[in-house]
């Protein structure tokens, strides 16, 4: 009797890029990353990474909110950032990180060749009001990720930071 192939879940083929606020917690990155995926109709299993800026990698909320979603943490310079083009770039953005872009920037970077923006950067809308804290944008890979043009640097808590090449 031939063998019955398992049902597939969802291919894991998005990143999440996340710029956020040193001190943001957790819970408010993971209801965000979850209105964003559910209002464009994406699902979480299909989630591969969260992406930031290696200055923010660091950050207990960054780092909880992976481990909640079950996904690894990757950082990039803020010199890799600045060279992907986005379509909604901040002054304001660049002058905190060095970089004009962090969300759309770091899923696009994870996303690798031909990875395309599924959802543009949104923003947090903290619970009780006030300034958000956290921004969000989701990227499609195109194809499997080949990480031989950057470098990656595991550390204990699953963040791979992505270095330029020379």
């Amino acid at each position: 009797m031939p063998a019955v192939p398992a049902e597939r879940g969802p291919e894991r083929d998005l990143v999440v890029g996340v710029g956020a606020r040193p001190g943001v917690p957790a819970e408010e990155l993971t209801a965000l990353v979850g209105a964003v995926l559910a209002e464009a109709a994406l699902p979480l299993a299909a989630v591969r990474a969260l992406a930031t800026v290696d200055a923010r990698a660091r950050e207990p909320g960054l780092r909880a909110a992976a481990a909640l979603l079950g996904v690894e943490l990757l950082a990039y310079p803020p010199a890799v950032l600045a060279a992907v083009p986005v379509p909604h770039p901040s002054d304001a953005v660049l002058a905190a990180t060095g970089t004009p872009s962090v969300a759309e920037a770091a899923a696009l970077a994870a996303a690798g060749p031909g990875g395309t923006l599924a959802v543009p950067k949104r923003t947090a809308a903290p619970a009780g009001g006030g300034t958000a804290r956290a921004t969000c944008a989701v990227a499609r890979r195109a194809a499997p990720h080949d990480g031989s043009t950057q470098q990656t640097v595991r550390t204990q808590q699953t963040v791979h930071t992505h270095e330029e090449t020379p």
